[in-house]
């Protein structure tokens, strides 16, 4: 295994995250290594929204348009590769890349993201992202005045009712099976006219991701939209093999300034904030290149 000179900083994922820390971190002239295998989880998604200035343009042109300017920056170097495993040493980080090499870096920037665990339904895989969406603030204006469903049950589909009832007036709730509400939030879905179908799922019909109908045990419901928030996994297990401590939610925990539990290592995106959007994510990367520049800067000066 070769072995390269140590680097200020290895970034683990090299998306919006991950890059937003690069340039922070490029322009204070630190010398930053970005390992990223080029996997978004938003690369079915055709369109990005609610970030300023990148409104409506898709995933892939902000990406590219990012890594682009991210390169001009001649101390930070991108790597098209995987992290196998990362450990501490005395003076930092040793980090095994899946083609063999080995780096080596005073502190960690872990920008992994998530998987999602998406249902085991016909169709679904091929909307997710497209009109099987998970996000209001992200896709609801486009979807709005829409035939729109929720597929959640009890709270997280009150949470959900609350926020698109102001988008669209043609709203369900599908819970896949028994409805599990108090008797105060069956009175608040009611008085929004919202239907509630306890119906089992069977297919998603579209057309090249677009909605055209829910197949159920009893009928086929046309909609426009379906909102779905996944149980998730963490995209690396490299975040657990550290030691880096998890919130009851399976995020990984991170302080004010994107720190996590384990000491040099930090973590921004979504494998550490359930605000999953673009414009989330460049500002958490931007804190945490800044945080590290801080450190970094204090033990050098």
């Amino acid at each position: 295994m070769s072995t390269k000179n140590s680097w200020d900083v290895v970034i683990v994922g090299g998306s919006y995250a991950g890059l937003s820390a690069a340039m922070a971190l490029g322009r204070s002239l630190k010398k930053v290594m970005v390992v990223d295998g080029g996997k978004p989880c938003n690369a079915t998604t055709p369109h990005s929204h609610n970030f300023l200035t990148q409104d409506g343009r898709t995933p892939a042109e902000i990406s590219q348009n990012a890594r682009q300017q991210v390169s001009l920056y001649h101390t930070v170097e991108m790597n098209n590769d995987f992290v196998t495993k990362a450990e501490r040493t005395m003076e930092g980080f040793l980090v095994d890349l899946q083609s063999g090499e080995q780096v080596s870096s005073r502190k960690l920037i872990l920008a992994t993201g998530i998987k999602d665990s998406l249902l085991d339904i016909p169709g679904f895989n091929e909307c997710w992202g497209i009109s099987v969406i998970h996000c209001p603030y992200c896709h609801g204006y486009e979807y709005r005045g829409k035939e729109t469903a929720i597929l959640a049950n009890g709270e997280p589909a009150m949470h959900y009712a609350m926020l698109l009832s102001n988008l669209t007036p043609k709203l369900s709730i599908l819970t896949n099976g028994k409805a599990d509400f108090t008797h105060e939030q069956l009175g608040k879905l009611h008085n929004h006219n919202i239907v509630i179908d306890e119906s089992k799922l069977f297919e998603i019909k579209h057309d090249k991701g677009y909605l055209k109908g829910v197949v159920t045990e009893h009928a086929v419901l046309k909609f426009d939209a379906l909102y779905f928030r996944p149980p998730f996994q963490q995209h690396s297990k490299i975040p657990e093999q550290l030691g880096c401590e998890f919130n009851e939610l399976g995020y990984i925990k991170v302080d004010a300034a994107q720190k996590t539990t384990v000491e040099g290592v930090y973590a921004c995106g979504d494998n550490s904030s359930t605000m999953r959007s673009v414009a989330n994510a460049v500002a958490a990367g931007n804190l945490a290149g800044a945080s590290v520049n801080r450190e970094l800067a204090i033990a050098d000066f």
